[in-house]
């Protein structure tokens, strides 16, 4: 029967514009440790698989299965090269009957399989522990149908969310959510994962926009779902199960999806606060002024800034200011949006919530701002090895995670920085110059500690992803003596 990881291939991406450079482009550094190696798991019993199944796979795609060492390489190694599978098989179907007729015979020939979408995941999850079996959906990227009317957008699982983007762009549409990673995330990945982006705020999570799916079981049964009504009361509402579900469940192979109208006026504000408290309360002012028109809030330390001007030679107009927020708004009339914008700058520029900030309303000025908050990670890659946490708190009490993570770490911890979202978790980001499973072991129990216990499996998301085994026992017990630190402390 297959296996499917946690986190397994269809994958989030908030990996920065580099993302749009495939890893697959790039050559694969053989310093980077076995997964299998560095934590304690063991393989479960699968078979393994034999040139019996190669022949049987190139029957069902022809020219499509990839075998040699140097050429499975690349699908072997996550985006931030923290983990390293030992597969020895890729397999690129095109179609929902190919994704079928696979899964159906590793299922009978007892096969783990890791389905990988854009492989730009932050938490290892899109590439296999051992040596199961890689599903690419690189080459399931056709575009089926788009409505004008409804706005509604039909597409197979392996389309890049960049080009779908562009695609519906010229139709006079933009998709509902933007990622970092958008050069190279799929659209299947970004469901299996639930990801959020940069957009939510204005249109929303995936659990909303996304009106149907089709999906492949472990089992092979196709389950076709792939509606394109906005009410549908017909029975249970079955794609929600697999929105978020990481490839456990499944391989999301197609996917119905509502797209808002393009926005005729966008304008980017890029603003300095001297505390996290005064972004937090230009957040609130924020959504009562703008309103309708408010699409994306997001907010960096002043450690991202120097990370980022220091290692992209980006460079931001405003300086000096120990946060940063970038504002976006995108309406259907530039003057009644730019009119709100300004009644709000000035607002909290006379109140003293900023201290500084710069407006843009041209495209070329705009990507030059998000750059700034897209490229982070990047940016993050050049200083060692990286651990990223995405973790849920009360908005007032995020930064608070990252001043005592670095309270707790001192030395030990290269940087520590925060930045996101505020309308939904923020990204905390540890940077050391070398990985071992002790430090990580310690990262996570100072995370444990300082959540205390309300969010401990979020905090845990990552570690859970990477070890890929009998989590729960471990989990446990990372829990009992996290509680038992806690207290003696």
């Amino acid at each position: 029967m297959a296996v499917w990881g946690r986190g397994a291939g269809l994958l989030r991406g908030r990996g920065g514009k580099v993302a749009v450079r495939s890893l697959r482009d790039k050559s694969v550094r053989d310093e980077v440790m076995r997964t299998c190696e560095r934590y304690d798991v063991r393989r479960r019993p699968f078979s393994r698989p034999g040139s019996e199944d190669v022949e049987f796979f190139e029957r069902v795609m022809p020219g499509r299965v990839v075998t040699g060492e140097e050429e499975v390489k690349p699908f072997n190694v996550d985006w931030l090269k923290s983990v390293r599978g030992c597969s020895q098989l890729v397999l690129k179907p095109q179609t929902t009957a190919e994704v079928s007729q696979v899964l159906r015979y590793c299922h009978e020939r007892n096969l783990a399989v890791t389905p990988q979408g854009g492989n730009t995941g932050l938490v290892g999850g899109s590439v296999p522990v051992f040596d199961e079996i890689i599903l690419s959906t690189a080459l399931m990227n056709r575009i089926i149908s788009f409505d004008k009317v409804s706005g509604i957008l039909v597409c197979q699982a392996g389309c890049v969310l960049e080009r779908l983007n562009e695609y519906l762009e010229e139709q006079g549409f933009i998709m509902p959510l933007d990622l970092g990673a958008k050069g190279s995330c799929h659209i299947g990945g970004n469901v299996a994962t639930n990801a959020g982006g940069l957009r939510l705020l204005r249109y929303g999570s995936l659990r909303g926009t996304v009106l149907g799916l089709e999906v492949v079981l472990a089992d092979g049964s196709a389950l076709d779902c792939l509606a394109s009504l906005r009410k549908d009361n017909t029975g249970y509402d079955l794609k929600q199960l697999f929105i978020g579900s990481e490839g456990t469940l499944g391989v999301i192979t197609a996917v119905s999806i509502l797209c808002p109208q393009k926005p005729k006026a966008v304008n980017v504000a890029f603003l300095g606060c001297q505390s996290f408290s005064k972004v937090l309360e230009t957040f609130t002012r924020c959504r009562a002024m703008l309103g309708e028109i408010l699409s994306a809030y997001e907010f960096l330390d002043e450690k991202c800034m120097e990370l980022v001007e220091r290692h992209l030679k980006l460079s931001s107009p405003v300086t000096g200011s120990p946060f940063y927020v970038l504002i976006e708004t995108s309406g259907s009339n530039s003057t009644h949006d730019e009119e709100k914008l300004n009644n709000f700058l000035e607002q909290v520029t006379a109140s003293g919530l900023v201290t500084d900030g710069t407006v843009a309303t041209d495209d070329k000025k705009i990507k030059m701002l998000w750059s700034l908050r897209e490229r982070i990670t990047e940016a993050l890659t050049h200083e060692g090895y990286v651990y990223k946490y995405d973790i849920s708190l009360p908005v007032a009490k995020l930064y608070d995670l990252v001043t005592d993570m670095r309270a707790r770490l001192g030395q030990s911890a290269k940087n520590v920085v925060g930045y996101g979202h505020l309308e939904y978790p923020a990204a905390l980001c540890l940077i050391k110059h070398h990985h071992t499973v002790a430090k990580e072991e310690t990262i996570l129990l100072c995370l444990f500690l300082l959540t205390r216990c309300q969010n401990a499996f979020r905090a845990l998301h990552r570690h859970n992803r990477e070890r890929k085994s009998d989590e729960g026992p471990r989990s446990n017990l990372m829990i009992i003596t996290a509680s038992r630190w806690w207290h003696n402390n």
